[in-house]
Parts: C-alpha cells; structure tokens; sequence
C-alpha cells in the first residue's frame, strides 16, 4: 500500500513507483508455488487528517490525476488497483460513491481502513476509529450493483482490521454477487501479539469473508 511521496504510509509511496511494482513482483515469487501472480496495489485515495479541512470532515481526497496515474501503472504490470478510504469523520458510502468513475474500471477495487473511521466528537489518530457489519454490507451492496449494471468482473472489496472493537456486528455483511470480500488482519506488535489477534478475529469472521495476514515491510521483518 501506499501514497505517493508518503513513506510512513507504506512502501509504494516511496520513489519510482515502477522500481516498487518490480520489487513486489519479485518478492511475490517466493509465495506462489504453483499459482499465477497478482499483484494488487493499494492506493490510500482518502487520508485522514488531524484537522477539521473546510468541511469539517478531517479527511483529504487525492487527486483524479494521481489515481489515473497508479492505474496506468496497475495496467502495466498486470496488476489490481484497490482505492484505500481513510474517511476520517465522512461516512465510507459517500466516499465510495465519489469514487464511482474509478471503481466503474474492471481492475479496480476498494480496501477500507476503518481504524481511521471516527464518531463526530473524534479526532482521526487520536482513537481508533470503527465501523459496524451493517456499513461493510451497505458497501458491499453498492459494489454488487455497480458491476451488476456495468457488466464489470468481480470487485474485490478489502477490510482491514486491528482488534475486535474495530469492526462491531460483524455478522450483519452478507454475501453479495460480483463482489469478493476479504479481511486483512493488521495486527501490531511482536509476532505473538500479531498471532493472537489473528486467532481472535478469525474466531468472529463471516465464513464468507476470505482472510488475510498484513505484515508490515520493515516493522514485521
């Protein structure tokens, strides 16, 4: 993931962004065995911010240009574009519906940070911040209808979580069609802490939701 000229926000915000592609390509190699590579870029299009912006919404968009330009890149390494959303006090829906010209792409898809998704009376970075099933699956539906009315293949659409608190009612996200939905634990700490905080949301996740494991490229190795 990343965030162009950013680097505390990962590893693909940081110089050419086609020496990153390279580098994630090669690094995959260890972890195919007998299936194809896909590498998926992650792009942080919705950066949560420690102060109100003009609407209030401690939240700042990136620009058409940037996203048009990590998608040539995403098409030229034959890779997936996931539209990051730290939404900071916006709700995930609205900011998923500003984004419809990009998600209408056959390779792009949406990944939501809702540890950055905070209540009126909260400041992004100040609490984690948390969402509910009922969002993810209002989400999800929105998805489901765009690539239904657009003919689109499956979207992917990525959560990522800390500790329980972060995700409530987790049961309410249902299945939808065309829409593949995934869980990235991101736990932090030692190895230990990060494995029990995978055995512990395992434990609550939909059978439906396919599961993942973040390890961060310089903290976790």
């Amino acid at each position: 993931s990343g965030h162009p000229n950013a680097d505390a926000l990962g590893r693909l915000g940081i110089g050419d962004i086609d020496d990153r592609m390279r580098e994630l390509e090669q690094g995959g190699q260890a972890y195919r065995s007998d299936r194809d590579l896909l590498p998926v870029m992650e792009l942080i299009t919705v950066v949560a911010q420690p102060k109100p912006g003009a609407d209030g919404l401690y939240r700042t968009r990136i620009s058409d240009a940037t996203i048009e330009s990590w998608l040539a890149t995403a098409r030229a390494h034959d890779a997936l574009l996931l539209l990051n959303i730290q939404p900071g006090r916006a709700d995930f829906l609205d900011e998923v519906r500003h984004l419809e010209r990009w998600l209408s792409e056959p390779e792009v898809g949406l990944a939501l940070d809702p540890e950055w998704a905070v209540n009126a009376d909260q400041v992004p970075g100040k609490v984690f911040g948390s969402t509910s099933g009922q969002e993810l699956d209002a989400v999800a539906a929105w998805l489901s209808e765009l690539a239904k009315a657009k003919g689109l293949p499956e979207k992917v659409l990525v959560y990522h979580q800390l500790h329980e608190d972060i995700v409530v009612d987790e049961a309410a996200l249902g299945t939808h069609p065309g829409v593949v939905l995934v869980k990235s634990v991101d736990g932090i700490g030692s190895p230990a802490q990060k494995t029990a905080a995978w055995k512990r949301l395992v434990a609550k996740t939909p059978k439906h939701v396919a599961l993942g494991f973040k390890l961060f490229y310089e903290e976790d190795t």
